[in-house]
């Protein structure tokens, strides 16, 4: 399965050698370990804009991005001045500070859904306090999710997962036991006819309803037009919560996320990435009748040492502030567009049949039958994932870091100039051929 040249990863092949002799598969998160697609990993020692340098002087154009903060590219001047500040007046205090007021404004003015948020260190306590606060407001045990949604590895929310759990072949997990997650409530992405079924069945039982706007954790998924509408109404009808997890979509397809882009309004939203613009962040919000029942302003608790840090708080601020200039998401889209037209018809030429699914800065070519959507989990596992795994190797090759996956999303950076689409179209074009041998 791998074309992996280790000639040119010489410094990495050792270093994996080690690292996996000290931490499990010698990586600190699943996807990294290259098991979808076969191969070593290159281990990254810097990154600047749009590209990255792996330990043994390999210089790639890149498409992960951390998947998904580094929405300004890496290492951006003006996020690392605010976090070389910040950096000399302290890590961390546990205690308040400013920059989480600062923070906090910009996320609220920028989401007229949330009213209040609280900060915390990851995408998975986001989405675990806001479905704790959720069962709390409501008096309701039940939440419900979609297959091969990822929402991190929550015990409740890690059965049917996507993302690494998919990747792995391990959409439930080891470990999480039946109890939590008996009250997790399946549904297809896309199919509102079977919410609405569900509804029915367990009326007045079902907390929230638990939903990326846009899937990025199968692969990129769109909502079809007025699905994440009718979830809104199917949610008031039955008096439940709509949570909509933007951690990755949030100020990344929009400035103000899924819920501008597609005029709908969460009661409860989980975001990170890039509002902390590369540090470890996460925060969730809503209404603010729902926040003011979180400790200490009421009973539901939830707390964390590292929550608003400064440095996490200066590097977030930074990055929204750039991110609100005017050409900004404009310009990201026409950016994103190009790649996405010239990956196509890079494929067409090559005869090599994809559907490629985007939104704004987000996007992932499934390797599927020419012509067949991706709506949902089910045409997303239908993809020839041995195919984009030599698809994979080859753009590796030709100097492109895609994520190791097909089921992640690629993203799309304010750093990617029109050199480096080109550069990128170009090695498309003898990825898709080797791909058509």
């Amino acid at each position: 399965m791998s074309t992996t040249n280790t000639s040119r990863i010489i410094r990495s092949e050792a270093a994996y050698a080690e690292a996996r002799r000290l931490m499990p598969g010698g990586v600190s998160s699943p996807v990294r370990a290259f098991k979808a697609v076969g191969g070593t990993p290159p281990f990254i020692r810097e990154a600047r804009g749009s590209h990255i340098t792996d330990i043994d002087g390999n210089v790639y154009i890149d498409y992960v991005g951390s998947y998904g903060p580094a929405i300004l590219g890496h290492a951006n001047d003006a996020v690392v001045a605010a976090v070389s500040h910040a950096l000399h007046h302290g890590f961390s205090f546990g205690a308040p500070t400013e920059a989480e007021i600062q923070l906090a404004s910009i996320v609220t003015s920028a989401l007229p859904s949330v009213e209040m948020v609280r900060f915390v260190n990851s995408g998975t306590e986001a989405t675990m306090s806001a479905i704790r606060l959720a069962r709390a407001a409501t008096g309701r045990e039940m939440i419900v999710k979609c297959i091969g949604c990822y929402h991190g590895h929550v015990d409740a929310l890690l059965v049917q997962a996507g993302s690494g759990a998919l990747t792995m072949g391990t959409p439930s997990s080891p470990g999480v036991s039946k109890a939590l997650v008996a009250n997790t409530l399946l549904v297809q992405f896309n199919d509102l006819a079977a919410a609405k079924e569900l509804f029915a069945k367990y009326s007045r039982q079902i907390a929230c309803f638990c939903i990326e706007g846009v899937v990025g954790n199968m692969g990129v998924v769109i909502p079809e037009p007025g699905y994440l509408q009718g979830l809104r109404q199917l949610c008031d009808e039955h008096a439940t919560l709509l949570l909509i997890d933007e951690v990755m979509t949030g100020f990344r397809v929009e400035w103000g996320g899924v819920q501008t882009l597609y005029g709908v309004k969460a009661d409860l939203t989980c975001l990170g990435k890039v509002i902390g613009g590369g540090l470890p962040v996460g925060a969730y919000g809503g209404r603010r009748e729902l926040m003011e029942q979180v400790s200490p302003s009421g009973p539901v608790y939830q707390a964390g040492t590292l929550s608003g840090n400064p440095l996490a708080m200066a590097a977030g601020i930074a990055t929204l502030r750039e991110c609100s200039r005017p050409d900004f998401y404009p310009t990201l889209e026409a950016q994103s567009r190009r790649l996405a037209d010239g990956l196509k018809e890079a494929a067409e030429s090559a005869g090599v049949p994809i559907t490629l699914n985007r939104v704004g800065s987000m996007l992932t070519p499934f390797f599927v039958s020419k012509g067949a959507p991706v709506r949902n989990f089910i045409e997303a596992t239908a993809s020839n994932t041995k195919t984009f795994a030599t698809f994979f190797h080859a753009m590796l090759a030709n100097g492109v870091y895609l994520p190791p996956s097909q089921y992640e999303a690629w993203f799309v950076s304010w750093s990617h100039t029109d050199a480096d689409i080109e550069k990128t179209i170009g090695a498309a074009r003898k990825a898709f051929a080797a791909c058509g041998q």
